[in-house]
């Protein structure tokens, strides 16, 4: 890839890479979760924050809808990244994702991150 791309991408530096890191996550997280999503937080010793992915076959059988749902979370993740510092974040995918509505899914996706970052939600209406 060219290096001096101008892509709005997520670096590997900001993905939990290894096992190691998805264990230190799932033993002492902070759970945030709603009808389509789990997301549990945890404080890291690294500085911007990291993002880890569970999308099983059991939520979403076909792959093509799992990895838009992984570039969805990435995006939502991406957008929120310097308000998410310090902090190791694990999204789990749920099974009525998979019959919901895109936007249903997108709007609550960025509700349960603004919460993990603290922002109050926006109010309807």
């Amino acid at each position: 890839r060219d290096s001096g791309s101008t892509r709005n991408t997520l670096p590997r530096s900001a993905r939990l890479l290894t096992s190691a890191d998805f264990a230190r996550v799932f033993a002492h997280p902070n759970r945030y979760s709603d009808r389509y999503f789990t997301v549990l937080a945890t404080v890291s010793e690294s500085m911007p924050g990291r993002l880890g992915l569970a999308v099983s076959k059991k939520a979403l059988r076909r792959a093509v809808d799992r990895n838009r749902m992984k570039r969805q979370i990435r995006e939502a993740f991406r957008q929120r990244r310097a308000r998410l510092a310090g902090q190791d974040i694990v999204v789990m995918v749920r099974r009525e994702v998979a019959t919901a509505e895109r936007a249903t899914v997108w709007a609550a996706l960025n509700r349960l991150l603004d919460r993990v970052a603290g922002a109050p939600a926006p109010k309807k209406g």
